[in-house]
């Protein structure tokens, strides 16, 4: 489904990406996980076309990301952000009918149904007729993944999607979270609960100076990695949620 070969991307003279190579089966939960300043956000800029990548490859679904093709590649791909990023002067339901009218021209009275069934689904049916600043940062980060599923995506990428939260708001954002990848949603996370990792990856990336450090099987990768990198990142940062 993702697919990246040899990435490099750099900020100046700092290179942040160096080599990067690595890929999404359809269907399959990713997480990236590693210190900040790693490269895992750039990672998912790059997928998405938000930032534009120096060198190597990058497929989404067999299509090349290229500023040429970006139209076709947001159409299978949506992106979670980590500060939510809703339109302030837009209520909930207009945030979630926002892309599917405009950009995928789909007609207002069925986006606003669909918008409808996928706040139900992240439990803000209640909420469809506020505005986002009085919503709570939990409440916003559902509206941004309810406004991400109206596009109708074949995966998800969540830009550190609880990091921004206060401790008893991620509870309800990570059940959403579960509840996509039990549905088969391809996704890629970055992240810092690793609990959510350890239950809900397919695979575990560790990255670190823009290289990959590590990767395999969730369990493995956080019982037992087998690079004293890893060890001494998770042992620092593991705790319950």
């Amino acid at each position: 489904m993702i697919e990246l070969e040899a990435i490099h991307k750099k900020f100046g003279q700092r290179e942040v990406l160096r080599g990067v190579t690595f890929s999404v089966a359809r269907g399959e939960v990713v997480c990236l996980i590693g210190p900040s300043g790693s490269g895992k956000s750039t990672i998912l800029r790059c997928i998405n076309g938000l930032e534009t990548h120096d060198q190597g490859t990058i497929r989404v679904d067999g299509i090349p990301v290229s500023a040429s093709t970006l139209r076709e590649v947001r159409k299978r791909v949506a992106m979670v952000f980590q500060r939510f990023n809703l339109l302030p002067h837009r209520t909930v339901l207009e945030n979630v009918i926002e892309g599917p009218i405009y950009v995928q021209r789909v007609e207002r009275e069925i986006a606003r149904k669909n918008a409808r069934e996928l706040l139900a689904k992240v439990g803000l049916s209640h909420r469809i007729d506020a505005y986002p600043a009085h919503l709570s940062g939990g409440e916003q980060q559902r509206v941004g993944i309810a406004r991400a599923l109206a596009m109708r995506p074949q995966a998800i990428l969540f830009d550190e999607p609880t990091s921004a939260l206060d401790p008893e708001l991620v509870g309800d954002v990570l059940a959403v979270m579960r509840a996509l990848a039990r549905e088969g949603m391809t996704m890629i996370v970055v992240t810092h609960e690793i609990a959510f990792a350890r239950e809900m990856a397919d695979r575990v990336v560790f990255m670190d100076g823009g290289v990959i450090v590590e990767s395999g099987h969730a369990n493995q990768m956080l019982s037992n990695p087998q690079v004293e990198r890893t060890r001494n990142f998770l042992n620092r940062v593991n705790r319950p949620l």
